[in-house]
């Protein structure tokens, strides 16, 4: 089995620690799990962190980028670490100016490309960045070109005028991304791991529903200097419940009809003669097959969204006969 790759990438200050540490406080197993960090000069994680998870080691390259001068040690540390702890996983924390481009290219050699397979690459955008984002030249347009999912971070720093705008702007730059804005790199543990939920169990065994709790601590933050709750920048989370079935075709027009802003929702629909799990993340949908014929239930989580508004067209979906 191929060992599957994560890479965060984003410029310093970002979040790209932050998010490292949340990941190793999701409730999965971590014991087949590796973290290279990449920086320049002093690493910016706890190593203690590693101490209160089951994740299997942390290593280190430093002084150098990983996808320039370090890019023939990081395939010999691969290696190593391929041969020492046959992970099933490995998240690459890259320098805030590495290329992922590089990095990826780089696991198409021939040592590495039968042992490890890219899983998905996550870029942090920090919004104080954006407008000024032409100053850091290509580097920053790769590091969208080739993110799986972007988080948008820092979110409450904005005029909540200006989100919506650059959202758009975001996408429009970005080949393929899942655009998520966020409060102190929070991000849904399904998101990060995979977007489709098992197939062999129910709602209440789903990914959302037993490691993720919006209304607990999810959007906590992670340093104590970090204040702002996720309720005071915005973000709101709600749910839709009902036993009538839902008119495909108007769902899937609701779909694409929602805004920006309204980045997640997931759980069964009922349509008249099969029900489907969506899993919905930054604008794109997929359904999938469910053996059960269970009623709708959909969890919402967005930033600056008026749930009354999108309740109400969801409701037009239901099927009056």
């Amino acid at each position: 089995m191929k060992t599957k790759i994560f890479i965060i990438t984003g410029f310093l200050g970002a979040g790209k620690t932050t998010l490292i540490k949340r990941i190793l406080k999701f409730s999965n197993d971590l014991s087949k799990t590796i973290v290279l960090v990449n920086e320049f000069g002093k690493v910016g994680i706890d190593k203690s962190l590693i101490k209160a998870t089951a994740a299997a080691d942390i290593v280190e390259l430093s002084s150098g980028c990983i996808c320039c001068s370090l890019k023939t040690d990081m395939i010999q540390t691969l290696q190593v670490l391929r041969q020492q702890y046959t992970p099933e996983r490995l998240i690459i924390e890259a320098t805030g100016v590495a290329d992922p481009l590089a990095i990826i290219e780089s696991l198409n050699n021939k040592m590495l490309s039968p042992h490890f397979e890219l899983e998905k690459t996550i870029t942090i955008v920090d919004s104080s960045f954006w407008e000024a984002r032409q100053a850091f030249g290509t580097v920053f347009k790769s590091q969208l070109n080739q993110a799986d999912i972007i988080l948008f971070n820092k979110v409450d720093t904005l005029d909540k005028l200006d989100v919506p705008v650059i959202l758009k702007e975001i996408c429009k730059e970005s080949k393929k991304g899942l655009v998520i804005p966020t409060l102190h790199c929070n991000i849904d543990p399904d998101i990060f791991w995979s977007l489709l939920p098992p197939e062999s169990t129910g709602m209440a065994g789903s990914p959302l529903f037993q490691t993720y709790d919006p209304e607990m601590d999810f959007y906590s933050p992670i340093n104590s200097s970090a204040t702002t709750t996720a309720k005071e920048a915005g973000f709101i989370t709600f749910s839709f419940k009902t036993t009538r079935h839902l008119d495909k075709a108007l769902f899937v027009e609701f779909l694409n009809t929602l805004p920006l802003e309204l980045f997640r929702i997931k759980g069964l629909v009922r349509f008249a003669d099969r029900t489907e799990m969506l899993n919905f993340v930054g604008g794109k949908s997929q359904f999938q097959k469910w053996t059960d014929n269970g009623s709708t239930c959909l969890a919402f989580i967005g930033w600056d969204v008026v749930e009354d508004r999108i309740l109400k067209k969801l409701n037009t979906c239901i099927v009056n006969a």
